[in-house]
């Protein structure tokens, strides 16, 4: 899961909704963590089985990871310069993995009931891909919730997840985006760099995970850059793993405004819900 966050932030919206509303109105953080039950109400596979509902024999090979809802543990915080708002993520952080008939599979965290990501991959001979995905956020100016969804495209070739690898090894993504409160495209591109093998604990047990890091710079609409921590399964590519930080910079109505987040998350258990 390369962790090719397109965080193209919905601030024009926010900062027009903050003019027709006023300042008087009271700025508040109602984000919450999002239980297992919701995350398994949107799902649209059984866990363990393909999109299907029968088992898939890929699943046996540990290709990818079971279908199902995992639970993640973490912290984070992110916020906006102008207005000024902030909100909280986790504890508690589920995560769906989702199949497709084609072998290709989706990840989707919940980081707060007002932030999740999702990524979309896909296996390229013996390599792992992203194809793209979305981020969505929701932002509490007194009782109006203002809301954005970003999508975004990566080109071919942007591997995540590289079958022969050594250590420093680096490999260069290159994704475009947009996010439906903003003008234009965001392209977001740069290394992710090989750190080498790892074990992590996970519910008592060892998993062998490949660590990677990435920065990422951001042009065009939105202007910054995220410098980010993986750590995958080396068997399955699950995110097991991740730390990161964000700096983003967009024009509004009221001026420029720079949104920041700092996160981290760890996976609790290899067993789906």
């Amino acid at each position: 899961m390369t962790n090719r966050t397109r965080w193209l932030v919905g601030i024009a919206v926010v900062g027009a909704a903050l003019v027709a509303f006023g300042l008087y109105l009271t700025l508040r953080d109602n984000a919450r963590p999002v239980t297992v039950d919701e995350a398994q109400s949107r799902t649209t596979t059984t866990a363990g089985t393909s999109a299907g509902g029968e088992a898939d024999p890929r699943d046996d090979a540990r290709s990818r990871p079971a279908a199902g809802v995992y639970l993640y543990e973490g912290s984070g915080s992110e916020s906006l310069s102008t207005p000024p708002l902030s909100q909280s993520m986790g504890p508690e952080m589920p995560a769906t993995v989702e199949h497709r008939d084609d072998g290709c599979w989706s990840l989707r965290i919940d980081l707060s009931s007002n932030h999740w990501q999702r990524w979309d991959y896909c296996p390229e001979g013996d390599d792992l891909v992203e194809l793209g995905g979305e981020s969505w956020q929701r932002w509490m100016i007194g009782p109006t919730a203002i809301t954005n969804l970003s999508t975004f495209e990566c080109d071919e070739g942007s591997v995540v997840l590289p079958a022969d690898r050594s250590s420093e090894q680096e490999w260069d993504a290159r994704c475009t985006g947009t996010n439906e409160a903003v003008e234009g495209e965001t392209v977001s591109q740069g290394p992710s760099r090989f750190i080498g093998g790892e074990v992590v604990e996970v519910d008592g047990g060892e998993v062998s995970t490949l660590r990677f890091e990435q920065e990422r710079t951001m042009s065009g609409s939105q202007r910054g850059g995220e410098r980010a921590e993986l750590w995958f399964d080396v068997d399955t590519g699950l995110l097991v793993r991740l730390e990161r930080e964000v700096e983003v910079r967009t024009d509004t109505p009221i001026g420029e405004s720079t949104y920041t987040e700092s996160a981290s998350f760890q996976l609790v258990s290899l067993t789906p819900q």
